[in-house]
């Protein structure tokens, strides 16, 4: 396994090959990559198709919409991505933004994914993949956890065999435990089941010690039977919950309640469409714009993030490197193509793509088994998914996404930084109310918080004859009435003011105007009370700005040794840094602005 990954590394490439990365690696692909792309293609494929047909409930869509989301993704991706191990298609985050943006309209998400294609690709053609910096860790990780409680509690009411439950979460828990007592126990008994199943299998692909190619050929062949069991659990639990369901059918009985039918055959290859027909009338293209709203910002936003981290979590396990805007052109063609073929948003997908890691896949060819095998699924098996009962689908996203609730990142934000904890927890709840308004809290309560950061940057203060100043970040411009105030409130209080101020920039890497028009005024306002300022340590971009200015007054030495050899303040000895705790500087009184 090791061979096929070193030969994987990207190398120096022309351009034709930077944009169209399969060009890299197709020159040299061997037989022996093409075994093993072929085994985790059709792994992978085994539990897309499951995971497919569960993912459209809940994005609040017919089933075969789900189907219809899994193969253009891999077939762009095997061209266009950098990672030889992601896998694009439908997902549980992804699944539960349509339903709140696309209104369980077929029309509305294949719109969706049409413009969220485009704002990718625009992404990506612009090299704005560093946006996605702005969504800390604690906004995702509040997403991600309330995410999977709210898709998880969707999915009681189909183990339940409950109807017309709401989709709004405050308002589910509500009528589902109103309405407990109209429990279907046959979909209890099923769903139950089907969730200690996968829960079991689970447990035992992690338990599961690896044969070694010297033990005995009946030891690895059992070894492989049960790796193969638990990876495609999915696939094994849904074959066993349908074939209990037609057993039952057959017997003239239904306890279940099925899937139903499921148009055959493969979606038309076709525009999406730009307005949609109501008994009501026709809703314009605008109009169905300004219903998805923020809904365009959010999940083209969203789904490059998932992509992005799980392939660069994975590039980094396995060895390689990936290009964050070749993958955000990738998203953007695999979005835009998919929707010509009925599909809703996609992204790449962390369970998939650590099934496929997993199965030692060579390249992103692995991609068009996994497309092919939809395609045959959809071609010829619709009329058998009929039989697969709900309660087996609301098992297998149940199991999928409760994996994503991270109970322990509470526990380590107060540990490590508390107040990272305010937009995680602002995250958290509001998406309970409403996911989009969630993320958009997070993110503004983020925002603020790093604003007042640089607003408020550290000063520290020595006072003495000479009053040293450092701040220990760079100045912008919220920032520089709080210097102001700082060495005011300082210089001129007391009854014996320094002499003069120093003002250490050793930390100071950039300024903008407001910056130099502030200590412009600085100077004015100390000249007037007999005081002097002078700069020290400035690196060269901020002293080329400074210089620029022409400031009146203006004076700066190089380093704090050059300062007291022009008798700018009284020698200290030959210290590195003003404010080092030394025997002599540890008499001056130091203080650390917050």
């Amino acid at each position: 396994m090791t061979e096929p990954r070193q030969r994987w590394q990207s190398r120096p490439c022309p351009a034709v090959q930077t944009w169209v990365p399969i060009l890299r690696w197709l020159p040299r692909y061997s037989l022996a990559w093409l075994q093993l792309d072929l085994v985790a293609g059709l792994t992978v494929g085994l539990t897309v198709v499951p995971q497919a047909l569960a993912y459209a409930e809940v994005a609040g869509l017919p089933v075969q919409y789900g189907l219809y989301s899994s193969f253009m993704g891999c077939f762009v991706y095997c061209f266009l991505g950098t990672a030889k191990d992601v896998t694009l298609g439908p997902t549980a985050i992804m699944s539960l933004l349509v339903s709140s943006y696309a209104f369980h309209e077929p029309v509305y998400a294949i719109l969706l994914t049409f413009l969220s294609g485009c704002i990718q690709l625009a992404m990506g053609l612009l090299h704005l993949g560093f946006l996605l910096d702005f969504i800390s860790s604690p906004v995702i990780k509040g997403f991600t956890s309330a995410a999977s409680i709210t898709i998880s509690f969707n999915q009681v009411k189909n183990i339940l065999g409950l109807q017309g439950i709401p989709r709004q979460f405050f308002l589910q828990v509500y009528e589902t435990l109103r309405r407990i007592g109209e429990t279907r126990a046959g979909d209890a008994i099923l769903g139950l089941t089907c969730l200690a199943a996968l829960a079991g299998l689970r447990a035992m692909k992690s338990h599961l010690p690896r044969a070694a190619s010297a033990d005995p050929l009946a030891a690895r062949i059992s070894y492989l039977i049960v790796w193969t069991s638990a990876t495609a659990r999915n696939a094994l639990v849904v074959l066993f919950a349908g074939l209990v369901a037609y057993s039952f059918q057959v017997m003239g009985s239904q306890p279940l309640t099925l899937t139903g039918s499921i148009p055959q055959g493969l979606p038309a290859f076709q525009l999406p469409r730009f307005s949609m027909d109501t008994p009501n009338g026709t809703i314009p293209f605008r109009s169905m714009v300004e219903d998805m709203g923020i809904g365009l910002a959010v999940v083209p936003l969203m789904g490059l993030l998932e992509t992005i981290a799980i392939a660069k979590a994975f590039a980094s396990q396995n060895d390689y490197r990936i290009d964050p805007n070749q993958e955000l052109l990738a998203m953007g063609f695999a979005n835009i193509l998919g929707s010509f073929v009925s599909s809703y948003p996609i992204t790449g997908s962390f369970g998939r793509t650590a099934v496929n890691a997993q199965s030692g896949v060579c390249t992103p060819a692995g991609g068009l088994v996994t497309g092919a095998l939809v395609l045959l699924s959809l071609a010829y098996l619709t009329s058998l998914f009929y039989y697969i009962p709900k309660a087996a689908l609301a098992a297998v996203i149940i199991s999928a996404v409760v994996p994503m609730f991270d109970a322990g990142i509470f526990r380590t934000l107060w540990r490590v930084k508390r107040l990272d904890l305010v937009p995680l927890c602002v995250t958290f709840l509001v998406c309970f109310w409403e996911v989009q308004y969630g993320i958009v809290a997070g993110v503004l309560v983020s925002g603020i918080l790093l604003l007042y950061s640089i607003a408020r940057p550290p000063i520290k203060v020595s006072e003495g004859a000479v009053l040293l100043v450092q701040p220990g970040s760079s100045l912008h411009f919220p920032a520089i009435e709080w210097l102001r105030d700082t060495v005011c409130s300082h210089a001129l209080a007391g009854a014996s003011p320094p002499r003069s101020i120093i003002l250490d920039c050793r930390h100071i890497s950039s300024i903008d105007y407001t910056v130099v028009a502030g200590l412009a005024e600085l100077l004015q306002e100390l000249r007037k009370h007999g005081l002097s300022l002078a700069f020290c340590c400035l690196q060269d971009p901020v002293l080329q700005v400074l210089l620029s200015a022409d400031l009146e007054g203006f004076q700066h030495f190089p380093s704090w040794e050059e300062t007291e050899r022009c008798g700018a303040v009284e020698p200290r000895g030959s210290e590195a840094d003003p404010f080092a705790s030394t025997s002599e500087s540890s008499q001056l009184p130091a203080r650390l602005i917050q």
